[in-house]
């Protein structure tokens, strides 16, 4: 399940069910290239790993340069990179003021910015 918080006061705001090894994504506009990013994450248990993230123009703000392990590849009209080996306990987010964030689980998308309000500091982990 992943549970959707207030980073500061702990306020639950709601909860995804998932199962361990399912895929999810957090997805909005950047800020300053105005385009739109989609972050995909594993589940492995309690832990968050980083799958891959897609995106639709280069820019400022946006990676360039491949670390190593990493690799690009086109999808249609979309890069995506892949290859990460990061783990998180949970994601810290700022729910956009001119744009929202959208928590993809599966079929279902919700909306950080209606479910949390603008500028909230939102908290994602898993439970």
């Amino acid at each position: 399940m992943i549970e959707i918080a207030d980073t500061s006061s702990g306020k639950i705001y709601g909860r995804q069910t998932v199962k361990d090894t399912d895929t999810f994504a957090v997805e909005f506009i950047h800020s300053v290239n105005n385009s739109a990013v989609r972050e995909i994450y594993k589940i492995e248990g309690k832990t968050i790993s980083s799958a891959a993230v897609r995106f639709y123009s280069f820019g400022a703000g946006m990676q360039t340069d491949l670390e190593e392990g990493l690799s690009m590849e086109r999808d249609g009209d979309a890069y995506v990179i892949s290859g990460f080996n990061r783990k998180f306990s949970e994601l810290n987010y700022i729910v956009g003021t001119v744009s929202d964030h959208i928590l993809i689980t599966g079929d279902v998308s919700v909306s950080l910015r209606d479910l949390c309000g603008r500028n909230a500091h939102v908290t994602l982990r898993i439970k």
